[in-house]
């Protein structure tokens, strides 16, 4: 039987990146995005905030589904700047699309979110830096994004808004796609489609590389690259096609004009005059990512 503690508690109502060392820091760990704004909601939804065992402690987590009926499952991995009201606004647009969807703290072992402050972030400022490299550490440890994701799936599987004869859908924003990646792979016969935006990381030299676990996949996957991304790794998208080619796994690769964290509404400040979040190129992925999840969450 589920644990109690995988029950949903009380409802809330939570009302150039360009700089060398974020996107460097994006592309060797993995950092930090997260929604469109809301639209017009199709169906009327519930949010509750949750807490879910895992072998390293208890995660809290935002759950958020339509009021009625059963759906498939998704699993939002957030950035470096974690579990906050735009991914949980996030959550909120894509569960009126007829989801349940969930959004963990990914670094509960840390403590409990919201860790930082994403609109008053300066990237410029080591200080700043250096908050997030212990929380990014925290989930990106071996063993760990594949131990979480099996707690979050099993969560999901266990809520009886939940339809367990569709497959789940996962999404993640920078540092989170390469945990798309890795979730898609240690639950390949759970995980339908999986979708990396701006994810950092995604192609490395080294033998632990994400996109060397394409064989391991069965889920539709897509991939949106940031422009910036894509100057300083311009054989990344190669080698991603290539790999999910190879294993004969339907991925789709593109580069979009925006720079890294484009889909983020809370991004800070303009960086040199341009603003990170991109509201035409962020629709754009929300469409991709609707289209995805119609074609893989049979």
């Amino acid at each position: 039987m589920e644990d109690q503690k995988n029950q949903p508690k009380n409802d809330t109502q939570p009302g150039d990146i360009a700089r060398r060392e974020f996107v460097a820091l994006s592309v060797a760990a993995g950092l930090g995005a997260t929604a469109a704004p809301a639209a017009a909601a199709e169906l009327d939804v519930v949010e509750t905030d949750v807490e879910i065992k895992t072998p390293d402690g208890t995660c809290d987590a935002a759950f958020v589904r339509p009021k009625t009926g059963t759906h498939p499952g998704v699993l939002i991995w957030p950035d470096a700047f974690g579990l906050r009201l735009s991914t949980r606004a996030m959550a909120k647009r894509l569960a009126a699309e007829g989801y349940s969807v969930l959004v963990p703290n990914p670094f509960y072992r840390m403590g409990k979110a919201p860790f930082t402050d994403a609109s008053k972030f300066n990237f410029q400022n080591p200080d700043d830096m250096a908050k997030l490299r212990p929380l990014m550490a925290s989930v990106n440890a071996p063993g760990n994004p594949e131990k979480d994701a099996a707690a979050y799936v099993a969560f999901l599987d266990a809520q009886k808004e939940v339809n367990k004869s569709k497959k789940i859908g996962t999404q993640g924003y920078c540092m989170g796609g390469p945990l798309v990646v890795k979730t898609a792979a240690a639950l390949p016969n759970r995980i339908g489609a999986g979708a990396s935006f701006h994810g950092g990381g995604l192609v490395t030299d080294k033998p632990d590389s994400p996109h060397l676990l394409a064989p391991k996949i069965k889920a539709r996957m897509y991939f949106g690259v940031a422009s910036n991304d894509d100057a300083r790794q311009p054989d990344a998208k190669d080698k991603l096609k290539e790999a999910f080619a190879a294993a004969k796994v339907t991925a789709e690769v593109e580069v979009y004009g925006s720079l890294h964290g484009w889909c983020m509404t809370d991004m800070p400040a303009p960086q040199n005059g341009a603003p990170i979040y991109n509201k035409t190129d962020a629709e754009r992925a929300w469409g991709k990512l609707l289209a995805l999840y119609k074609a893989g969450l049979a």
